[in-house]
């Protein structure tokens, strides 16, 4: 069979169902489904319907009868906890037989939701796995997430019971998990019934007197309960997961369980590349997207170990990350470009020193990898640098090179064509195909691929205004991805930032991602976020934040050369009417610049929910960055080095 990536994504755009119904047949099924794709109501696409599945058998049991019992499934390494943990196939079969009985014993049956806010620890994938076992939905939180935000989550599901630890630390502070979930149940307007601790040792709490039950108690109550794997509807939901909330209210999305299943396990061989002795690192936490997906799902459903990591990137030093690759013989890593470029500002002597020989791929997503980035990235670690897109929404990547098919060539910045079963366009605001090479709004063309969003919990109507309404009105059935992108001659994708990130100066419009390519480009920068901001003569004027390398002082001939480096490739248009270097950028947990902080302070404006602000730190330093640039603000224009 040729593994070319024309052919097979050609098979899987016009003979989808064909496509698709041979992955799926890689995987269990207690039974077979009647209808590989029922789109009768679209959007609202259901794949396998008829189709009896169970994500927890497919990704433990599975494995478990085949005789791999005692291979590797989770290796946990802990910087905070100063630990190391593997848990076999056999040994998670166990965990998570035990806390299924757990769930069942505190009344958590097929349908009901647990919310789940832990800390990166292995009894958090225990519990996650638990839910998929008893067709339990289960949302996890990232643990860190301000009550506010969590209460919010608590009232959008309305769970029957929720999971956290203690607490957990980060760079040794202690973050009060426990009372964080106090504090926003009294907040929230639902009622939970149950709440079960994991209690680490880091935190001392106190019980709530019939509310709270402890993990460990629990545990030893049910002993070493078996509890047979739920056969569930291929469309029965598996998971709410709710956006950052960088954007307003958050969304919940809701996945399926088996359209889910195939499409991550199809896209561990063909996009990434994986074998069944390699091991598996994504750096991201189980809060995101990337968590659930490649944490939990993938790697597991694929029978591969799958590596935990609780701690940051520079702590106790820059080598970590490289030291535990060496450590574990990893594979393949997936990664952010926010984690690479703050390990760029390190010398190259702490991934020099370990043997990463093991490393064959290196993804990155989850936000625009700019060109030096990964040059950095490909000349140090010398392995291919995959840079790929996708969304919470669409659960696994939209556009990659296909590592285990046939990899195209690598364009840098972009990151390359469709994955399997989508096929996207660029559009102008009519929904219309734009020239090669021009400007547009990135969408996909129906039926979307297995694995995305269903709907948005509770809220259908949200899910057609927010993906599939924008284009109704030229008769058009696209999904709106909600990004700006451009689709050269070849066929490949460039991301230009979200569509609510353009920059109109005087009529030209540009994505900010075009700014922060050319001042990364300069050899001082380490980062840039650029962002519009109103000004009253041309609509909008950029404001541009740079965070230089470490051992680099800021000067204003750095300054000068950035200010020139715009003005030369993107022309005068684009020089900013604020360009100011700080020590840091302030960003969401997730690794993401917030804009919004910027431009609020920029423009003199509430800056809004900071439940996921990094650092608070951060804003303080750019809001005192930006005080002493209130007067430059209000000169007339042509007084600021602008054109």
């Amino acid at each position: 069979m040729s593994r070319s990536y024309e052919e097979i994504h050609r098979r899987s755009i016009e003979d989808r169902e064909r496509f698709w119904a041979d992955q799926a047949d890689r995987l269990h099924w207690f039974k077979h489904w009647d209808t590989v794709l029922d789109d009768s109501n679209a959007p609202f696409f259901r794949w396998f319907r008829g189709g009896k599945t169970n994500l927890c058998y497919n990704a433990v049991d599975r494995h478990v009868e085949r005789g791999h019992g005692d291979r590797p499934a989770i290796i946990w390494e802990s910087v905070e906890a100063e630990t190391s943990r593997t848990l076999t196939f056999a040994d998670l079969h166990t965990e998570v037989n035990r806390f299924a009985a757990v769930l069942r014993r505190n009344d958590v049956n097929k349908g009901d939701r647990v919310l789940i806010y832990m800390p990166m620890v292995p009894e958090a994938l225990v519990a996650v796995l638990a839910c998929a076992r008893l067709g339990a939905v289960h949302s996890v939180v990232f643990a860190g997430f301000s009550f506010e935000a969590l209460a919010d989550r608590i009232d959008g599901c309305g769970p029957k019971l929720v999971v956290c630890a203690d607490g957990s630390t980060r760079k040794g502070k202690v973050i009060h998990l426990k009372q964080i979930v106090d504090r926003a149940l009294d907040h929230a307007e639902t009622s939970v019934p149950t709440v079960v601790v994991f209690d680490r040792g880091i935190d001392p709490w106190v019980p709530v007197s019939g509310r709270d039950v402890s993990w460990e108690e629990e545990i030893a109550a049910v002993g070493n309960a078996r509890i047979d794997p739920v056969a569930l509807d291929a469309t029965d939901p598996s998971y709410i997961l709710y956006t950052s909330g960088t954007t307003g209210k958050p969304k919940g999305v809701v996945r399926d369980t088996g359209g889910y299943m195939v499409a991550l396990h199809a896209s561990m061989d063909q996009i990434y590349g994986c074998a069944e002795d390699d091991v598996f690192w994504s750096t991201s936490d189980i809060g995101w997207v990337v968590g659930h997906s490649y944490i939990i799902y993938g790697p597991l459903l694929y029978g591969i170990p799958t590596v935990v990591f609780e701690g940051t990137p520079d702590n106790p030093n820059p080598g970590i990350w490289w030291e535990i690759i060496a450590k574990h013989r990893i594979s393949v890593v997936f990664s952010a470009p926010t984690g690479m470029r703050m390990l760029r500002k390190f010398p190259t002597e702490w991934i020099a020193k370990h043997d990463l020989s093991s490393l064959r791929h290196v993804f990155l997503a989850g936000e625009p990898l700019d060109e030096p980035t990964y040059k950095w990235v490909k000349e140090t670690l010398g392995v291919p640098v995959v840079d790929h897109y996708w969304q919470t929404e669409s659960g696994w990547p939209m556009i990659t090179n296909h590592m285990g098919i046939d990899p195209l060539a690598f364009k840098p910045g972009s990151p390359t064509r469709e994955a399997m079963g989508w096929h996207l366009d660029v559009v102008d605001d009519a929904g219309n195909p734009v020239p090669s090479g021009e400007r547009g709004y990135l969408v996909g063309h129906a039926p979307l691929p297995p694995g995305t969003l269903q709907t948005i919990w509770g809220d259908d109507e949200r899910y057609l205004d927010s993906y599939w309404r924008m284009f109704e009105r030229q008769g058009k059935s696209l999904y709106f991805s909600g990004d700006y992108a451009i689709k050269d001659k070849d066929g490949y994708f460039w991301l230009l930032g979200r569509a609510d990130e353009v920059i109109n100066v005087a009529g030209h419009r540009m994505g900010t991602r075009e700014v922060e390519e050319v001042i990364s480009s300069h050899p001082d920068v380490a980062e840039a976020s650029a962002i519009g901001i109103d000004d009253e003569i041309k609509g909008q004027a950029i404001a541009a934040f740079v965070v230089l390398k470490k051992g680099v002082t800021p000067s204003e001939a750095v300054h000068k050369e950035i200010i020139s480096l715009i003005r030369d490739r993107i022309g005068p248009i684009a020089t900013p009417k604020i360009l100011n270097i700080v020590d840091k950028l302030p960003k969401t947990r997730s690794g993401k610049t917030m804009r919004r902080v910027l431009r609020a302070l920029c423009e003199q404006k509430e800056i809004g929910d900071l439940s996921t602000i990094e650092d608070g730190a951060s804003v303080d330093e750019v809001r005192k960055v930006l005080e002493e640039m209130r007067a430059k603000l209000e000169l007339p224009s042509g007084k600021d080095g602008s054109s």
